[in-house]
């Protein structure tokens, strides 16, 4: 989980939610572009553009009007709701209860950015080819845009990329307007209900999710996790909400970019996704970083990515730091 993924946010609060069949076809189309272009590689659009262009194509071919995209549902496949669905893992649960309990500890109400302001974080990324073990560090900077209306410009491996603002109605995943992050739930269950039901409503239990839910529920709670200025009460809620997913599992002695070692969570019913993990430390459970895989154009090399944010604050433009 170590590049963003980017999902349309905003939807008009009256129009009518999905249908389950279209939301079937959302969450199918979108599962299936976060699969590619988690492959993507050195050449051609950052995994950041490749995502927002394949979630505004999905929201474009499933629904008319000003309604839009804020996660994925849909009633899946496979999986027999309430019969033989995993439980969480004690460990992983452990962890992330306690990571819950150390960010309510540290945790101060922020001050919330404008609309027109920009998100500035400064992370270190350690890349390891795993063939030869031969190691790059890079330090990307990024400016996101709080209400995407306004150029960005990020940082991918040493490259600067600017991503164009967003047209009517778009939005990123995480949001970054404080609005939209206020109206997020902070029970942990409703969480996991509002990220997987496209703005809708999903009364089910969390262990009724399939397992393309539950993969989905711990994507986009990682990726809420990645924004470096939320709501007091919404960082611990998401820790607690991965908690109850089930297939989260304990990975243990992995060590982050600045050579800490932790305990890795993963979520591995979906195999590929084993080497991509959250990092926390295994006495505080503090959040320590990202562990992440990438693959070379040729598909000959693969690379070890480990990262951690060293930086970040609220700016009035691109390029200024706090």
């Amino acid at each position: 989980m170590n590049d963003e993924l980017e999902l349309l946010r905003e939807w008009d609060a009256d129009a009518a939610p999905f249908t389950g069949p279209a939301r079937d076809r959302v969450r199918h189309r979108l599962l299936n572009a976060m699969a590619h272009v988690d492959q993507h590689t050195g050449t051609g659009p950052s995994r950041r553009h490749a995502l927002r262009f394949a979630a505004a194509a999905v929201v474009a071919t499933a629904v008319t009007g000003t309604a839009v995209l804020i996660g994925t549902d849909g009633s899946g496949q496979g999986g027999a709701p309430g019969t033989s669905a995993p439980r969480v893992e004690n460990a992983a649960a452990t962890v992330l209860n306690g990571a819950a309990e150390w960010e309510r500890e540290q945790e101060k109400e922020p001050v919330a950015p404008r609309d027109d302001q920009f998100i500035y974080s400064k992370r270190i990324i350690k890349e390891t080819e795993q063939k030869t073990g031969k190691v790059k560090t890079y330090t990307d900077e990024m400016w996101d845009s709080v209400d995407v209306s306004k150029p960005s410009l990020t940082m991918e491996l040493g490259r600067e990329m600017w991503e164009e603002p967003a047209g009517k109605g778009g939005g990123v995943w995480p949001p970054r307007k404080w609005s939209e992050l206020k109206k997020l739930p902070q029970d942990p269950e409703k969480l996991v209900s509002a990220i997987i039901s496209l703005g809708g409503s999903d009364d089910r239990p969390i262990s009724d999710l399939d397992r393309l839910e539950r993969f989905e529920a711990y994507w986009l709670l990682g990726e809420l996790l990645k924004n470096p200025v939320l709501p007091q009460g919404l960082r611990p809620a998401a820790y607690e909400a991965l908690a109850l997913v089930p297939g989260v599992k304990t990975i243990p002695g992995v060590q982050d970019s600045a050579g800490r070692t932790g305990v890795g969570i993963a979520h591995t019913e979906r195999g590929s996704y084993e080497g991509k993990y959250l990092i926390f430390d295994p006495a505080s459970y503090e959040f320590l970083g990202f562990r992440d895989e990438r693959i070379s154009a040729s598909g000959k090399k693969k690379y070890i990515q480990l990262s951690h944010v060293v930086d970040w604050g609220i700016v009035d433009r691109v390029k200024q730091r706090p």
